[in-house]
């Protein structure tokens, strides 16, 4: 499994809300469906009305999130 730091941002109301995220997937297109389905489910919106604009492949040395480094020990 590779690790991806995912950026971008979507619109909440009057402002555009920014996001880092960084999951653990298999594949880039696995971690964007995984982004797409959390923000839809949470945020209540559509695929269309989320911007990725960064997706990164990262090492495990640079990885920020204690879930996922807690899955990496």
């Amino acid at each position: 499994m590779q690790i991806y730091r995912i950026s971008g941002w979507f619109k909440q109301g009057l402002y555009l809300q920014k996001f880092t995220r960084e999951l653990l997937a298999l594949s880039k297109e696995q971690a964007l469906e995984r982004i797409y389905s959390e923000f839809g489910s949470r945020h209540k919106l559509k695929r269309n009305q989320i911007n990725i604009e960064d997706v990164t492949e990262i090492k495990a040395e640079n990885v920020t999130d204690p879930k996922i480094l807690a899955m990496l020990e």
